[in-house]
């Protein structure tokens, strides 16, 4: 049965997209095609209609982790001035709700520590994904007012990865939560986003 090319797209992308829940969940090195096939309701077989490898699969997964949380920022910022729009994206991002969300939530602290060993066009992808989240920050901050806006973009986003990280990390729930709210507030009294939004 031949199916034409719109098929053949929304094929894809119900299997990137169980990719990059699976990715989320068990990290790039530890995903199987076979699964991530099944997951997508399609077998096996019909991977290599839409991929050249395992490799090719894990680059364009992250390449829709990046594009999923292109579209939240997009959610959480849309029609807002910048302080606010940078208020609500902190708020999101050191939530606990976020922290909880592994399986759908920003893939950059769980690709950070496997960066190094995916292979160059799934390093590429993270790069890229990285970078356009820092330039988003970067433009907002730039809007505020705020000197070295690109360094503060850079020192912003490590920060809520970072944070976002431990806190993931932290078998105690309120330590867990303290480690998130402390960032939150330093971060949006840093950037006096309470007192501008």
């Amino acid at each position: 049965m031949r199916y034409d090319t719109e098929h053949k797209q929304r094929t894809r992308e119900k299997v990137l997209k169980a990719a990059a829940k699976a990715i989320r969940a068990q990290g790039p090195h530890r995903v199987g095609v076979a699964a991530v096939m099944g997951k997508a309701g399609l077998t096996h077989g019909g991977f290599y209609a839409h991929f050249d490898s395992k490799d090719d699969l894990v680059a364009a997964a992250i390449g829709q982790m990046f594009e999923e949380a292109r579209a939240n920022w997009a959610r959480l910022t849309e029609a807002k001035q910048p302080a606010a729009a940078l208020a609500s994206y902190v708020d999101f991002y050191l939530s606990t709700q976020h922290r909880d969300a592994v399986s759908a939530g920003c893939p950059i602290p769980i690709l950070a520590p496997e960066s190094r060993r995916l292979a160059k066009p799934s390093r590429e992808q993270f790069a890229a994904g990285v970078g356009h989240l820092t330039e988003r920050l970067r433009s907002q901050l730039e809007a505020l007012g705020v000197e070295r806006a690109q360094d503060e973009a850079s020192s912003m986003l490590a920060e809520m990865v970072g944070a976002l990280a431990l806190a993931r990390a932290e078998p105690d729930a309120e330590r867990s939560e303290a480690i998130l709210n402390a960032s939150k507030q330093r971060l949006k009294e840093r950037f006096a986003l309470a007192d501008r939004s």
